[in-house]
């Protein structure tokens, strides 16, 4: 069952570390967003491309997580999916936890998650 793969412990860190990581990867999109309206090109063109590049990043965890117990394993996942944190920020976290999602991230059709 996927809650066996987190201890309590692993909640109360995410919970802590989350608006860190959340506020460091919305950091790198303004930066990102910066670029967009620098570009050269038409201002209309700009404020489109910008438009649609905030409707996409709005959906990721990096900028909003659902904070469900349930959601956890699958919030870590887009987190690092998403480049918003890497494998390296769980540290501090069980072991379980650790190995777990690495082999989530590290999964392609054909191998079996045990």
């Amino acid at each position: 069952m996927i809650e066996e793969k987190y201890t309590k412990q692993d909640w109360k860190l995410f919970r802590a570390r989350l608006p860190e990581w959340q506020s460091a990867y919305m950091d790198r999109l303004n930066q990102e967003y910066i670029e967009i309206l620098t570009a050269d090109m038409e201002s209309s063109k700009k404020f489109w491309q910008l438009e649609k590049r905030i409707n996409v990043d709005r959906r990721k965890t990096g900028v909003e997580a659902e904070m469900k117990r349930s959601k956890f394993i699958s919030n870590l996942y887009s987190l690092i999916k998403e480049e918003a944190i890497s494998v390296d920020d769980l540290e501090g976290f069980s072991d379980e936890l650790q190995d777990h999602i690495k082999q989530m991230v590290n999964w392609t059709p054909g191998n079996d998650l045990k």
